[in-house]
């Protein structure tokens, strides 16, 4: 059962990704109910998947690689519809929904069986921890689609194409209003994610800190977007400067993500 909801959620990403990439040249009203509905249909059957696999396994699924992608993916679908919802932006699919899919077909070709949890991950830590690390790294995944998308704004601006998809794309202003108050809000997820991290390492190892590559990378990524909030804050980095320490910010965060589990060796590692 939970693999064919996995199936069937990936196939409705995959439709909602090509259809969103098509409505970037057709600009038509139906490839972005089309968008839409695929995604709306894909995350229904996602959150289904996520379901039975929590029901089954009795915890959070996120402690293997195929389970860790999927769950990241679904948490980035949830950000981009409270965007949606608050923005009524349909071309921001177009950015976000591509990464959506990548996460989900690299959690397809990974191992998918169900193993039980190491004695140190049986904690109610489990939970709280990685919900907020997942959800701060997805407000920074949709920041990174917000970034990409300020990026193309300013440099039809720039050479003066004001047709076209310019026009379908919000202001550089608007963008850049939301790609601050995604890191806004995903700077304290990952900040209280990190925090718990700390005690719950106290109660599993007896230290607060190991110099462990996931915990050094995460700080790293915690460091980089507290220097794009300061910066904007006191310096006024505001536009392209904050929209390229974004991307940036995001590529450590898959690094931190895949990048450390694939090359490091960490007690943090996904089976």
């Amino acid at each position: 059962m939970g693999t064919l909801l996995f199936e069937l959620a990936l196939t409705f990403y995959f439709a909602a990704a090509i259809i969103s990439v098509v409505e970037l040249f057709r600009g038509t009203k139906e490839a972005s109910r089309l968008t839409f509905y695929a995604t709306c249909t894909g995350f229904a059957m996602h959150t289904a998947c996520i379901l039975f696999r929590y029901f089954s396994a009795g915890h959070l699924p996120i402690t293997s690689m195929h389970e860790a992608s999927s769950f990241f993916a679904w948490c980035i679908v949830f950000i981009y519809f409270l965007l949606e919802y608050q923005y009524k932006i349909g071309l921001i699919g177009s950015f976000i929904l591509p990464v959506v899919f990548v996460l989900m077909l690299s959690s397809s070709v990974l191992p998918r069986q169900m193993m039980p949890l190491d004695p140190v991950l049986q904690s109610y830590w489990l939970g709280i921890h990685t919900l907020l690390a997942f959800l701060g790294n997805a407000a920074f995944a949709t920041a990174f689609g917000i970034s990409i998308m300020y990026l193309i704004q300013e440099h039809h601006l720039k050479s003066k194409h004001l047709h076209g998809l310019f026009q379908r794309l919000p202001s550089i202003q608007v963008l850049d209003e939301i790609n601050y108050k995604l890191i806004s809000i995903g700077f304290p997820l990952l900040t209280l994610a990190i925090i718990t991290g700390i005690i719950w390492a106290n109660n599993a190892w007896g230290s607060y800190w190991r110099w462990d590559p996931k915990e050094v990378w995460s700080m790293i990524t915690w460091l980089i977007y507290a220097l794009i909030l300061h910066i904007r804050l006191t310096a006024g980095w505001r536009g392209k400067k904050a929209a390229i320490l974004s991307i940036l910010g995001f590529v450590v965060v898959m690094f931190t993500f895949f990048g450390v589990n694939l090359l490091l060796k960490s007690v943090h590692i996904f089976k």
